[in-house]
């Protein structure tokens, strides 16, 4: 078994298309297929359920998928920790967001990056907290952009800013019109929150909010993410809370407006390992410090 043919599994696995992944991995499709057939030959067992239609893992394709990840990317890791030895520079750093709540904090973040180190590739993956902590801890992630954790074992967080979340109504809501919006006005208007596949860091935050302030029955409409809320809001089907940055969003349809007695803030900040010697570097984690936000 060779790692060329974990590389070629992997790109499979990931991409559930042959020749999506012959052309990620810069191979004939027929001599990717020959590798993946000789690798289920050694394993004694099929990875894969093909048809006509879909390719899919098989429960042993799942297992090997998990550890073929962690074998390439404690590889990956060696060869990272043996440059830094080497006083090699850094080659490549992959950055995992938490996308869109990065948009007011990514491109300067990348700028300051792209003039430290001009000769350095920049990949973006945008996810949840809990995937790009998983990404961190695997190895395939360098830095990422995430709701606040604890430092655990060799995960370090450093906080960077707090955005702030404000109410998001149409135009043609009548409380558009209200100088000042408190709880009360609220009571008898359908709420739009968030209600994802994996119960996100902001979902329970605003889940806990509704329910301190005895909103949650008035929660009649839900959504993936922010986008889709502040559309919902144009429509008119109801309110939510947005982030302050949607006001920039253009030809919008949409107000924020503050409800009285109510400051909605969710912390964001840079998470890294410590094992990591291109994230770990004194120069990136000041970049990130240089960052910090107040408010």
């Amino acid at each position: 078994m060779e790692l060329r043919q974990l590389s070629l599994f992997r790109a499979v696995a990931e991409e559930l298309h042959f020749g999506r992944a012959a052309i990620k991995m810069n191979i004939a499709q027929p001599a990717l297929s020959n590798h993946v057939m000789a690798l289920e030959r050694e394993l004694g067992c099929p990875l894969f359920i093909r048809s006509t239609r879909r390719v899919e893992l098989t429960r042993a394709g799942e297992t090997f998928y998990d550890r073929a990840v962690r074998i390439l990317s404690e590889m990956e890791l060696t060869t990272e920790l043996t440059r830094a030895a080497g006083g090699s520079r850094i080659r490549q750093i992959k950055i995992g967001t938490v996308y869109p709540a990065t948009m007011g904090m990514l491109p300067l973040f990348l700028g300051k990056i792209a003039r430290k180190f001009p000769d350095v590739r920049i990949h973006i993956a945008s996810g949840n907290t809990g995937d790009i902590i998983r990404g961190l801890d695997t190895g395939q992630l360098n830095l990422g952009f995430i709701r606040p954790v604890e430092n655990i074992g060799s995960l370090r967080f450093f906080s960077v800013a707090h955005e702030r979340y404000l109410l998001a109504v149409s135009e043609s809501n009548p409380l558009a019109s209200l100088n000042e919006i408190s709880i009360e006005d609220l009571r008898d208007q359908k709420i739009i929150a968030f209600n994802r596949q994996n119960l996100s860091y902001t979902e329970r935050y605003f889940n806990g909010k509704f329910e301190e302030y005895d909103l949650t029955k008035n929660v009649a409409y839900s959504c993936d993410d922010t986008y889709s809320l502040v559309s919902l809001v144009s429509a008119g089907l109801g309110i939510g809370f947005a982030p302050e940055w949607t006001t920039d969003i253009p030809n919008r349809s949409f107000v924020l407006k503050k409800v009285r007695g109510i400051d909605f803030k969710i912390g964001l900040g840079i998470a890294w390992s410590k094992e990591d010697p291109t994230a770990s570097r004194d120069d990136i984690v000041e970049i990130a410090k240089s960052m910090v936000r107040r408010g």
